[in-house]
């Protein structure tokens, strides 16, 4: 796993995509905080409120690369012979996407540190915020790269991913609409905007972080299955 995990990060910095997510990541919180701070917010809560719609559309930057080029350059082959297990291959994948989504989450701290100068730092807000965004951010990429699994086009799996993290981000909207309190109850109990919401205070509530954690280890779980079928066919 470990030559899995080295393989795919340092990938990311021979390859426009590492840099683009990066560069694509690091505007949007710029841009978020400059818009917040000119109108007047200086409330950390309210710039990590608007990262999930960054994640949204840079996740899927990050992730649409990691099985769908190998599946392209038929390179999938040799992996699935190597010794290393599926899981560890997975695994190795996911955790480099996670350590790149960990340097471009060192924008939050340069947040964190601007907001300071206009008001009293909320350091246990803070940390509830950033657990929260790290968590939901493995969720997204493990999301990712259970469909980048399944295709060979980056493109597709680009899309597909954005419109499954769109799916689970709507969720909160449809709780209304649904007339029977059984059906609310759990739409709302899978919708990741009501589990980060949360965080957002800096509340460390044990189950929101079980619920990521599982949405993790399920979808990395089937990303493993889809390997595994893939190297009997």
């Amino acid at each position: 796993m470990t030559a899995i995990f080295k393989r795919e990060f340092f990938a990311y910095f021979k390859n426009p995509i590492g840099w683009v997510f990066l560069a694509i990541f690091w505007f949007f919180c710029g841009l978020n905080l400059f818009v917040l701070i000119s109108a007047g917010v200086n409330m950390i809560s309210y710039i990590f409120s608007n990262m999930m719609l960054v994640l949204m559309i840079c996740i899927p930057v990050l992730t649409m690369r990691l099985m769908s080029e190998e599946t392209r350059m038929k390179t999938d082959q040799a992996l699935l012979t190597a010794p290393v297990s599926l899981s560890g291959i997975i695994w190795g994948k996911f955790l480099a996407a996670m350590a790149l989504f960990g340097v471009g989450m060192a924008m939050t701290l340069v947040d964190f540190i601007v907001l300071g100068s206009f008001a009293t730092p909320q350091v246990s807000i803070f940390i509830g915020n950033l657990v929260g965004l790290i968590l939901m951010g493995g969720a997204f990429i493990a999301i990712g790269l259970f469909i980048s699994s399944m295709t060979q086009s980056q493109l597709a799996a680009a899309i597909i991913s954005f419109a499954v993290i769109l799916f689970f981000y709507m969720l909160d909207y449809f709780v209304t609409a649904v007339p029977w309190n059984w059906a609310q109850n759990v739409l709302s109990s899978i919708s990741f905007t009501s589990r980060y919401s949360e965080f957002t205070n800096g509340i460390l509530d044990f189950g929101n972080v079980i619920f990521f954690a599982s949405v993790i280890f399920i979808f990395n779980f089937l990303s493993v299955r889809v390997l595994e079928r893939r190297r009997w066919s």
